[in-house]
């Protein structure tokens, strides 16, 4: 079985196993609104077994009727190993662990105000993450990314000039207002280059 890699699915290189993954995530966000997470995983659960044992039995009944001896219809299945390797675990724990503490570390760094204007910045985005609270809950958040993640990419291949040309006027635009801001403020000159 070979494995489409996350930048084909994203660019729907093969729209049929793009749809597969963009449908069933989709899917599973919008359960995720309207149910908890131990109903959407019941359910699955429910569905999953649903078919595999009408599966199994269908499996049985044809055996029995054509008196073959097939054998166990997931046999294949059964008798792969499923294991996690240690060695695999320790790498990703190992990883995650250095993440979660250099996130710890800059936390106290923002948190303890080491850095005056760090923490203002901080501050300011915590400030407008409020109004994003207000407005969206986090799983709203999660399926408009989703929804940006499968449509965005797509998109920008097809019309890249034009989104790169108006990205740059934009750009332009930025650096001019943050120029005469800084001009106009004392003691925050441009550093030179």
């Amino acid at each position: 079985m070979q494995f489409t890699s996350v930048v084909d699915l994203l660019y729907w290189r093969d729209v049929k196993n793009t749809g597969v993954v963009f449908g069933a995530s989709l899917l599973l966000l919008l359960s995720l609104s309207m149910c908890s997470i131990i109903s959407v995983l019941s359910y699955v659960a429910l569905a999953l077994l649903s078919v595999t044992i009408t599966f199994r039995i269908y499996k049985g009944i044809l055996q029995a009727i054509q008196k073959s001896d097939e054998g166990h219809p997931f046999k294949q299945y059964l008798d792969q190993d499923v294991a996690l390797p240690a060695e695999v675990v320790h790498k990703y724990s190992d990883l995650a662990l250095g993440r979660i503490n250099t996130t710890i570390i800059e936390l106290r760094r923002l948190f303890l105000v080491e850095d005056l204007v760090d923490s203002l910045k901080f501050a300011v985005f915590m400030w407008i993450l409020t109004y994003v609270g207000a407005l969206f809950n986090g799983l709203t958040l999660l399926i408009l990314g989703l929804i940006s993640a499968f449509s965005c990419p797509m998109l920008y291949e097809k019309h890249q000039t034009q989104i790169d040309h108006y990205v740059g006027l934009v750009n332009s635009q930025i650096k001019d207002i943050v120029g005469k801001i800084q001009a106009k403020m004392p003691g925050a000159k441009k550093k030179a280059e």
